[in-house]
């Protein structure tokens, strides 16, 4: 058994998380489903708590993966509910922990992020070092990792995943992906040439199982995979994975006028890199886009 064994996950039904509990289990942690509703069927989850009444005084490890997503009009409505649901969360947990008698609070407290901290940075190689970016979601990443802060003056361990774009069955990018190029209908967004930082969704549970147990592992660590790919090539070598062409581009004013402010995400590129992750020893099983995609697609 761990010195760390029960571990407190919010988030626990959406896409990564769902599939989190079985590896936790698999390595020795338990792990109570933090949830709207107080209840639901995940595998791997042996006790559930309410959102509205959070007890982490019998826990070690906090994972929040709470976030709405993204991918929608960054209206004010929405705005309002990004921030909430990843800053306001975040600032929540971190006052239930503070709320904990000391000699009861959780030791670990691994805050979800996104690579997007960094803004549109070119060719630039990004690593955990480099300098936070301009815009409107490298501003809300900020505020993200910043409200997680103050857990390490409350003693604990913090870490702040950078998550790139996700990729497995099941998730919103991928599916999406996939049903576009199936119906040949993938191509290349503006002119191709921005960095897509991504990591497979067995890596991206992995390295965050990872970022529980390494008590080495502190701050931001860039959970992407090694090779990160270029728009165009991410895109051809999709299209070659299913046998489909892909020479529909999609114009970058037709992103911003259809999308918003996504759409300008979708034409900034982020180099990131994992070198925490590799500097702390852990290995990627889909190191490479063609691996993943073999994976993936067959």
């Amino acid at each position: 058994m761990n010195d760390l064994s029960r571990v407190a996950l919010i988030g626990v039904t959406g896409f990564i998380g769902r599939g989190l509990p079985a590896l936790l289990a698999k390595n020795g942690y338990s792990c109570t489903g933090i949830s709207r509703s107080g209840h639901g069927d995940v595998h791997g989850v042996d006790r559930w708590q309410s959102f509205d009444r959070i007890d982490l005084s019998e826990h070690d490890v906090v994972i929040n993966l709470a976030g709405e997503r993204i991918d929608q009009r960054w209206n004010a409505s929405n705005r309002k509910k990004f921030h909430d649901s990843r800053v306001g969360v975040t600032q929540l947990l971190v006052e239930k922990i503070h709320s904990t008698p000391a000699n009861m609070r959780p030791k670990v407290m691994i805050n979800c992020s996104a690579v997007g901290i960094y803004g549109d940075r070119g060719d630039e190689r990004l690593n955990e070092s480099s300098s936070f970016g301009e815009g409107y979601l490298a501003e809300l990443c900020y505020e993200w990792e910043e409200a997680a802060k103050p857990a390490e003056l409350l003693g604990l361990r913090v870490v702040c995943p950078r998550i790139g774009v996700v990729l497995g069955r099941g998730g919103p990018a991928f599916e999406k992906l996939l049903l576009l190029f199936k119906f040949g209908l993938g191509g290349k967004l503006g002119n191709g040439q921005q960095w897509m930082p991504w990591i497979h969704i067995e890596d991206l549970r992995a390295a965050l199982l990872h970022a529980v147990s390494s008590s080495s592992m502190s701050g931001p660590v860039n959970c992407t995979a090694p090779h990160p790919e270029r728009n165009s090539d991410f895109t051809r070598k999709f299209a070659a994975s299913l046998h489909r062409p892909a020479f529909i581009p999609v114009p970058g004013f037709a992103l911003k006028l259809g999308l918003g402010g996504f759409g300008g995400v979708l034409l900034a590129g982020q180099r990131a890199l994992p070198s925490a992750l590799l500097e702390d020893g852990f290995q990627f099983r889909f190191a490479t886009l063609e691996s993943a995609l073999v994976d993936l697609t067959s």
